[in-house]
């Protein structure tokens, strides 16, 4: 247990460059290269489809061209990286992860909030940014510290200045649960435990908190529309249709949207009806309900490897039991998503299990049913245009940000081609290179 934590930072700054004795592996990090970098893998898959012999120019943190070997001018001097057998493609986007939480067969959710100190659940944090960054997921979306407060936001900004590695974050900060509905819970119930979100009520409650998470540095404002707060445990809706509102209402006069957990079919509805901008798990949702999102635009993030993670961990061995119920109405409902039409946003739940694992979610995708390019493209040009940033990352192409992996073989036909990563690139500066 205590190995990993040994694993510390420490950070020598010299003018223009840092050096990083990060996790006992020294890391180089600098502003990207104001020269040229010319990239030439086997093919490139440019967010959208798979381009044969293209090769790609970036200059700076930007792409400066890209196309055809020889289509366009090379100013001198370069750097060349060769990667045959490669296939370059934009640097993959995880929808759904917390950084400040680790696997619950490592340490359960209650113990990781009780027991775990602010400062440990950082350096684990910082430990886990660099492994999604390092799997090739150059951005991420963080929905909650899950009780580290507004700890994220300096994640955040301690990998924006290059004093740690990590993807490119959008952040939720705490989070928005109802009063009674969230963790950690005692049983005895005039002992006050910590909690993992914010708790508020009514609809100037909820208007006051959003205002709150956002000025703490919210990019996105997390809800729990419904949660395990029912009769002996069952997922139940939280907040009514008009407190879910205010959210959103407050939430788009700061610029930002609603992602909403929801299970339950009803908590689902709420949310769809209040304009949640996508729904986190759906595993209740019904063909009905599914329609309803895609009528409203609203995306789906299926976190599939959560559930399975979570049935693994109370002992079922996938391809040796039967699938237990929870799993098998998980794929019940992702497949009446897909029917529907409804977008799809790459997102696991990682923390749920480990980071740096986060291709597990694109292959359960596969698994479940949905094609193998189709996952690609969810998983860099859909979900940039899901989270407003499609100018910027999750396609290859002229002016975009050099956001930028290659890993061997065809992860078009082959989602599995995902877990060798052999080249990042994010905003220009290169983390791993063959």
């Amino acid at each position: 247990m205590f190995k990993p934590l040994l694993k510390t930072i420490f950070c020598m700054g010299f003018p223009g460059l840092l050096l990083c004795f990060c996790f006992g592996r020294l890391i180089a990090q600098s502003p990207a290269d104001t020269g040229y970098t010319l990239l030439q893998p086997m093919q490139v898959f440019d967010g959208h489809t798979l381009q044969k012999n293209w090769q790609v120019l970036v200059k700076g943190n930007m792409i400066a061209a890209v196309g055809p070997a020889g289509s366009f001018t090379t100013p001198a001097p370069a750097r060349i990286i060769a990667l045959p057998q490669q296939t370059l493609l934009p640097g993959l986007i995880e929808g759904h992860t917390h950084l400040f939480l680790h696997p619950y067969n490592e340490v359960k959710w209650n113990d990781q909030l009780l027991t775990e100190s602010r400062a440990e659940r950082a350096i684990r944090a910082a430990e886990h940014a660099k492994a999604t960054l390092m799997a090739g997921f150059t951005t991420a979306r963080d929905l909650g510290t899950e009780g580290a407060g507004y700890d994220d936001v300096g994640l955040k900004q301690s990998i924006a200045k290059g004093v740690i590695p990590g993807p490119r974050l959008l952040i939720a900060t705490r989070a928005i649960v109802a009063t009674g509905s969230y963790g950690v819970k005692n049983i005895i119930a005039d002992f006050e435990l910590p909690k993992g979100a914010a708790e508020t009520d009514g609809r100037e409650g909820m208007i006051k908190e959003v205002r709150t998470q956002i000025g703490k540095g919210a990019d996105v404002v997390k809800v729990y529309a419904d949660y395990r707060w029912g009769l002996e445990d069952q997922s139940a809706p939280t907040f009514s249709i008009d407190e879910l509102q205010a959210a959103v209402e407050t939430a788009a006069s700061g610029g930002r949207y609603v992602a909403a957990h929801a299970g339950t079919a009803e908590g689902m509805r709420r949310a769809i009806l209040a304009g949640a901008h996508t729904i986190e798990h759906g595993d209740g949702g019904t063909p009905e309900i599914f329609r309803l999102m895609k009528e409203k635009g609203i995306a789906l993030c299926p976190t599939i490897m959560a559930v399975e993670a979570g049935a693994m961990y109370k002992g079922w061995r996938p391809g040796i039991d039967p699938a237990p119920e929870r799993v098998r109405q998980k794929r019940k409902s992702f497949r009446a998503a897909l029917q529907a039409g409804v977008a799809i946003c790459a997102g696991g739940d990682v923390g749920v299990f480990a980071h740096g694992k986060n291709y597990l979610e694109l292959e359960k995708m596969v698994e479940y049913g949905m094609p193998a390019d189709a996952v690609l493209r969810a998983a860099t040009s859909g979900n940039a245009e899901i989270f407003g940033w499609g100018g910027k990352i999750g396609s290859i192409r002229k002016g975009m940000l050099a956001d930028i992996i290659a890993v061997p073989g065809n992860p078009v036909t082959d989602t599995k081609a995902l877990e060798q990563v052999d080249f990042v690139m994010k905003d220009g500066v290169i983390y791993k290179q063959p």
